[in-house]
């Protein structure tokens, strides 16, 4: 058993009270570790660090700071297989397939931010246009925000990190992190490793505990210049009335149903494969499709070739068995929630026709048929698990008007091969992202990604996008020059 410690001040420290909370590995129920549980005095130092630590990491060239970012990511890949095998136990994921590729996803994040760093540019105004303005030359730079605190979910723990901290720093922020409470020492490793690379520890704060003590009072400290979170619309909203105390800013990714839609005329083949292949972390993903609106004359080859051609070769136990292809839930309780939820479907008319057995945090793929647009599941309810629940359709309009239903809007796929039944689909959809001949769950570290709906959030965390959200723009104006 490891016993870890937070980064609250400028070295990794117990909290003050000396409490601890126990890590379980969620495919065994072994105590894999310990961590502390931040008290408020812990956070109070540590927002008091990060606030002077800030000022002397911003006064520093952008080159200094994507210099030790980089050698931070080449970190990363060196040690990815023993990072794999802290998440991979704390998690549930499956060692190798998942966990150890997660870290390549942060080395590439940290890389591809310390070049967008390198070249975010301010604009020039060199010749007004407006009367009276004519000898003046404006433009603009971009500055730090200041503190960010980072809030991180427990689904991808290490990636959902990277796009948060890596931009922030090369901008020339300081962090504090608020690490998952389910799975936090991946997290805690990789600060620990920022600081071994050189960036000072003053500005990589890192706590652990309860994330609704630790999360109020962050977002109740006017110190802090924004909030990133990542996690349940429930607690996004939680977080933005504190937030409008202090007029702090905030962005956030939170819940979404992503729709699935298939039409008469698409590639099955493609469409089997794309549905089977989100088996990926138990699909405890936020942009995992979450309704299979099926074209009636389709439904039952769908179903069928689902089962037969993924889900009974799905290979379910624990994630350090390199045979193992899904792993359990990310707790006991998760998977309670997801049967639960699978149960209320079926009170409401739904049928199982595939799995719908949970053994502890292990919850087997399940696929629900009869599924109508007035369930809960097909509009408001989102499952955070191993469900396909299909909803059958005749037309394109009323596939829209099913998948346009729910609150939420964040990503959805849809599959024809008529490229002018596609393109009126994605416009039509309410969402932030639109696969075409593809799920929701395509997630490129390039594209904008965020919801087009407020219930799923109004970031667009990306490498393209994501130095409009740790920057802020500064306009500066030289008068008379010109005369």
């Amino acid at each position: 058993m490891i016993a870890m410690k937070m980064l609250a001040g400028k070295e990794f420290v117990n909290a003050s009270d000396k409490a601890v909370q126990n890590v379980v590995n969620p495919a065994t129920q072994e105590v894999i570790g310990t961590v502390p549980g931040a008290t408020k005095e812990d956070v109070k130092r540590a927002i008091e660090t990060a606030v002077e630590g800030q000022k002397e990491w911003a006064g520093r060239t952008v080159r200094e700071r994507t210099g030790l970012l980089k050698k931070f990511a080449g970190m990363v890949m060196e040690r990815r297989l023993e990072l794999g095998e802290i998440l991979a136990k704390e998690s549930g994921k499956p060692y190798m397939k998942e966990a150890v590729w997660e870290f390549d996803s942060v080395a590439y994040v940290f890389e591809g931010s310390c070049e967008v760093a390198k070249h975010y540019y301010g604009k020039t105004m060199p010749i007004g246009t407006e009367p009276g303005y004519d000898s003046d030359i404006q433009f603009t730079i971009h500055e730090p925000l200041g503190v960010i605190a980072c809030i991180i979910p427990f689904n991808f723990p290490p990636a959902i990190w990277s796009f948060k901290v890596a931009a922030a720093l090369a901008a020339g922020n300081a962090v504090i992190v608020k690490a998952p409470s389910y799975n936090p020492m991946a997290v805690l490793k990789l600060h620990e490793m920022l600081v071994e690379a050189g960036v000072p520890a003053s500005v990589v704060q890192v706590l652990t505990g309860s994330g609704a003590k630790i999360g109020d009072w962050l977002v109740n400290d006017g110190r802090i210049a924004s909030v990133n979170f990542t996690g349940s619309t429930e607690v996004g909203v939680s977080i933005a009335k504190a937030a409008a105390n202090h007029l702090t800013a905030y962005q956030f990714e939170l819940g979404g149903n992503d729709p699935f839609i298939v039409y008469e005329d698409a590639d099955m083949d493609l469409a089997v494969k794309e549905a089977g292949d989100q088996c990926r972390n138990n699909r405890q993903c936020c942009t995992g499709s979450k309704r299979f609106l099926i074209h009636n004359s389709k439904k039952e080859e769908f179903v069928s070739r689902l089962i037969s051609e993924y889900l009974e070769k799905e290979v379910i136990g624990d994630p350090m068995d390199p045979e193992v292809t899904m792993g359990p839930m990310i707790s006991e309780r998760a998977a309670k929630g997801v049967e639960e939820q699978v149960n209320l479907t079926v009170s409401q008319g739904a049928k199982i026709v595939y799995g719908g057995k949970r053994s502890g945090a292990f919850y087997q793929p399940t696929i629900l048929i009869d599924v109508t647009p007035d369930m809960d599941i097909a509009r408001d309810m989102e499952v955070f698990g191993p469900v396909w629940p299909v909803i059958g359709f005749d037309t394109m309009e009323e596939a829209v008007e099913i998948a346009n239903s729910s609150v939420y809007g964040l990503g959805g796929g849809v599959f024809s091969r008529d490229i002018k039944t596609c393109m009126k689909t994605a416009k039509a959809l309410k969402t932030g992202h639109i696969a075409i001949n593809g799920s929701g769950n395509f997630r490129a570290a390039e594209l904008p990604f965020g919801g087009g709906k407020p219930m799923s959030g109004n970031s667009r965390e990306s490498l393209s996008a994501v130095m409009d959200e740790v920057t802020q723009s500064k306009s500066i104006v030289l008068r008379y020059v010109l005369d």
